[in-house]
């Protein structure tokens, strides 16, 4: 059965897209079959593996003009499957507005379908919205990226308060996977008192590996590649397949 985590912060520019693409695409390369559900009407993960702006997406699945085969895109690395978004998944959250159990639609939708795949990753809107909170009542585990600054430490607070939230009303099993610290600068003292605060405070909660920051990364989605084909030598690259592998250690051991 597939494990389905959706990859969330309330704050945008914190590497949650980077993230949900570049895991996606390490553990499909580790030989797990996976899927992206770019859920974000922005569709930088849609970009950023070389698909825009097709008819057939998660808006078109969801209003039932496509079936599920109909919106399912291989892409450049096997093993890895995308559901692309459009701008118009914007208009979705209006639709569902005053819908009968609004929050369980894209359960709903795609209960029986990703049994196929080992992993589904939906990469969430930097907001709190019905989007989200689709997203969130669907997943088994919700993935935060931290960027190593301040302000995004201070939002992490509430976020995780959502979940429990969305935990005691809506998904009785939602777990969080883990906390992964992006944009780390070793040489700022800044991101190492982040790391340190998050980690004293989350304690195992926080993955062991940090991505760092990384031109390399940065410059990988303007190609339409995830940065482990964009440059496999790079130290963007080497800190994805590592965090892949913690992230496969920890959910292996959940799956059993």
């Amino acid at each position: 059965m597939a494990q389905i985590i959706a990859v969330s912060n309330q704050k945008g520019g914190v590497g949650k897209t980077t993230t949900a693409v570049n895991l996606s695409a390490s553990i499909a390369i580790a030989g797990y079959k996976s899927l992206l559900i770019d859920f974000d009407p922005q569709r930088n993960a849609s970009t950023s593996l070389s698909i825009a702006n097709t008819p057939h997406n998660i808006y078109s699945f969801l209003t039932n003009n496509d079936t599920f085969s109909d919106v399912i895109h291989e892409t450049m690395i096997r093993n890895l499957c995308v559901i692309p978004s459009t701008e118009h998944l914007a208009a979705l959250e209006f639709e569902l507005n005053h819908a009968p159990k609004r929050e369980q639609h894209l359960k709903n939708c795609i209960a029986d379908k990703v049994n196929e795949f080992d992993f589904v990753f939906i990469d969430c809107p930097p907001s709190f919205g019905i989007l989200s909170l689709n997203a969130w009542v669907c997943a088994d585990y919700v993935l935060v990226p931290l960027q190593c600054e301040y302000y995004a430490l201070e939002g992490l607070v509430s976020l995780l308060n959502n979940v429990l939230r969305i935990k005691r009303n809506f998904n009785k099993g939602l777990e969080i996977s883990g906390i992964i610290l992006t944009m780390h600068d070793k040489r700022s003292s800044l991101s190492q008192q982040i790391e340190a605060d998050a980690r004293k405070n989350l304690g195992d909660k926080v993955f062991r590996v940090v991505i760092p920051r990384n031109v390399k990364i940065a410059e990988a989605p303007s190609h339409g590649k995830p940065v482990l084909l964009y440059d496999i030598r790079c130290p963007g690259t080497l800190a994805y397949l590592d965090f892949a592998s913690e992230f496969l250690e920890k959910h292996e051991t959940r799956g059993k």
